[in-house]
C-alpha cells in the first residue's frame, strides 16, 4: 500500500471524507468535502500527519509555523513540534502561531502574537482548494516583517494547479472537482449547498 493510501485510509477511517453537495471556505461548490477536524480530532492521528507533513520541510529553517485559524491551527501546531528547533534562543521548539479574521472580515496577527523582521516563517493549512486563506496569510506576515519562505497543507485538492510564490508541498494532493454556485451541476438539478461546520445554509442562486 502507498503512502497515498494509508494517507487516505486514515481520513476515511475518521470519517473525514464526506459526499454530499457542499459550499467551501472559498465560496465554491463540490460534491466532496474534506473535513480536516475530523481526522485531527485523534490526537495520535493529528501527531503522524504533523510529522510527515513536517517531513517534508526537513531542510528548510523555519523559526516560526504561522496557519490561518481555524482549520489549519491543529495541523499547524503539529507540524512545529515535528520541526527540529531552531539552532539559536530558547530550546521551546519552534512555536505555532494563528492569523484570524477581525470584525471586518480580514485576517490578522492578533492575540500579542508578532514577528520578527525577517523571521523565517512556515505557513500550514489543512486543505487548499484555491488557496485563497493562505495567500491572505503570506501576505498578513509580510506585512507584519516576517518572511514566509514556504507553505505546506494536509490536502491540495487542486491536484497541484494552485501556484504559490513560495516552495509548497503537501501530503495529499487529489484533483477533486469545484464549481462555481453557477456552474455546480447540483445546483443546476435543484439542490441546495450546504456548508460543512455550521447549520448555515446557503439558497442557490
Amino acid at each position: 500500500m502507498s503512502n497515498t493510501d494509508n494517507l487516505l485510509k486514515m481520513f476515511e477511517s475518521a470519517g473525514a471524507i464526506r459526499h454530499g453537495h457542499f459550499e467551501l471556505s472559498s465560496g465554491l461548490h463540490s460534491a466532496t468535502y474534506m473535513q480536516s477536524a475530523l481526522v485531527l480530532r485523534y490526537p495520535r492521528y493529528a501527531e503522524k500527519l504533523g510529522q510527515a507533513l513536517a517531513a517534508l520541510f526537513s531542510d528548510a529553517t523555519i523559526q516560526t509555523v504561522v496557519s490561518p485559524a481555524l482549520g489549519g491551527v491543529i495541523i499547524g501546531q503539529e507540524v512545529a513540534r515535528a520541526l527540529p528547533p531552531p539552532k539559536f534562543g530558547v530550546d521551546t521548539g519552534v512555536p505555532a502561531i494563528f492569523v484570524e479574521r477581525n470584525a471586518g472580515g480580514d485576517l490578522t496577527l492578533r492575540r500579542g502574537f508578532t514577528l520578527e523582521p525577517g523571521e523565517k516563517v512556515l505557513v500550514i493549512e489543512d486543505v487548499w482548494t484555491t488557496g485563497g486563506s493562505t495567500m491572505d496569510t503570506i501576505q498578513v506576515i509580510e506585512e507584519a516583517g516576517g518572511r514566509v519562505i514556504a507553505v505546506g497543507a494536509l490536502v491540495d485538492r487542486s491536484g497541484g494547479k494552485i501556484e504559490f510564490p513560495v516552495e509548497s508541498q503537501s501530503l495529499l494532493g487529489l484533483n477533486i472537482p469545484s464549481y462555481t454556485p453557477e456552474d455546480c451541476p447540483q445546483c443546476k438539478e435543484g439542490g441546495t449547498a450546504v456548508k460543512p461546520g455550521s447549520r448555515f445554509v446557503r439558497p442557490k442562486p
